[in-house]
């Protein structure tokens, strides 16, 4: 990309259209309604998979924190029980 200046995001439209590299410009060309459609819900889709990767992971943390938490407990609840039980 070297040459190229950025695009200018408060120009119009076709100004900004005539700053993209040929190769996008072709693509863009041979969308049609149902091509745009569908790039948007794929835009929206890979959003909600990201958010729900993050919901995911910390749920996962969550669990792990909580099965520890729970054999920890239960670990030194025996270990008090003996002292008093001796």
């Amino acid at each position: 990309m070297e040459g190229m200046t950025p695009m200018d995001n408060e120009a119009p439209t076709v100004t900004r259209m005539n700053e993209l590299p040929d190769r996008t410009k072709d693509f863009l060309s041979k969308l049609d309604e149902d091509d745009i459609d569908n790039l948007e819900d794929a835009i929206k889709f890979y959003a909600t998979v990201r958010t729900m990767g993050h919901v995911v992971k910390w749920l996962a943390i969550t669990v792990l924190a909580i099965i520890v938490g729970i054999a920890s407990l239960y670990e030194n609840t025996l270990k008090i029980w003996g002292w008093f039980h001796k």
